[in-house]
């Protein structure tokens, strides 16, 4: 039997061959030589880490319409760019201030200020040219479609805009319903994306789509959730970077205003209605019925 653990495993070795083989000067194109400095960053947020779940996410929405997981792999690269960009402009001094990122030093440390945008900068536009390439898909209206879903994840409506929100929370007071909106831009319209995205390369119907995106957004309301208490309860050892900042950074979060016990109901509640989305996909929904159990329950 074929568990989470071993859909984890291959589509994160996917993505990491991938990886490796896109981000290098010989494979990194325009109409100039790319910086072996610039080149050697974007690896360093990119490649040796990461569990690869928004990928997983594109590839087992994909699969309940029956699309090969090798086929969902470029999409998946292309989501997974975006988020490494977003992790390497999260860790700067003028956002998170982040020394470390699963596990080693972050961008900004391991190199420089200026190099660590440059460096996000290049895996954000990357993803967009992997989506505009016929190997993504042959068709060039699921292509389109590609490219804008992720663009509304990760804009102003979406990844960016939630940042923006979080950083204007530490001055701020928040009201639980806008903790909610903030965090559902800033960690689950990615993850929404991702759904999505997979959705797209199927082909699904609107009533799949609509059950899917109610999934996606329970999912990533849940995720985050487990990552405000894995801030609050983890050790730093587990997690790969520092734990305990959000209190000190004056972050508001639902951990910090209802308390870890009430946040581990909500979260249960959550993953509930995550897990209700799918029914009508029947035994084909496992997967993703066994990634929204483990954001819940993850350790890490």
């Amino acid at each position: 039997m074929i568990t989470l653990a071993d859909d984890m495993a291959a589509c994160a070795a996917d993505i990491e061959q991938a990886l490796d083989r896109l981000l290098a000067a010989g494979t990194l194109t325009g109409p100039g030589v790319p910086p072996a400095r610039l080149v050697a960053a974007m690896r360093h947020g990119a490649v040796g880490g990461g569990k690869r779940l928004r990928p997983l996410l594109l590839r087992q929405a994909a699969g309940l319409f029956g699309v090969p997981a090798q086929s969902t792999i470029v999409a998946g690269l292309a989501v997974e760019a975006v988020h490494c960009y977003s992790l390497i402009h999260d860790d700067l001094p003028a956002m998170d201030d982040d020394d470390l990122r699963r596990g080693r030093p972050s961008v900004h440390k391991a190199y420089d200020e200026a190099t660590a945008i440059l460096a996000g900068d290049a895996l954000l536009t990357l993803a967009f040219q992997m989506l505009a390439q016929e190997d993504c898909d042959p068709d060039p209206a699921a292509r389109l479609r590609l490219v804008a879903e992720l663009a509304l994840g990760a804009g102003a409506g979406g990844m960016a805009g939630g940042q923006m929100r979080d950083i204007e929370g530490e001055t701020g007071r928040l009201s639980d319903t806008d903790i909610g909106r903030m965090q559902a831009m800033k960690t689950g319209a990615l993850i929404r994306a991702a759904v999505r995205m997979g959705a797209i390369l199927g082909g699904a119907s609107d009533d799949a789509m609509a059950q899917l995106t109610r999934f996606a957004e329970a999912a990533g309301r849940a995720y985050q959730l487990a990552d405000d208490l894995l801030d609050v309860t983890a050790s730093p050892a587990a997690m790969g970077k520092a734990t305990g900042k959000d209190a000190g950074a004056g972050k508001q979060t639902l951990v910090a205003r209802i308390g870890v016990e009430a946040a581990r109901r909500q979260l249960a509640e959550i993953t509930h209605d995550a897990l209700g989305a799918l029914v009508p996909f029947g035994a084909e929904a496992e997967g993703l019925r066994r990634t929204a159990i483990y954001f819940a329950t993850r350790e890490s």
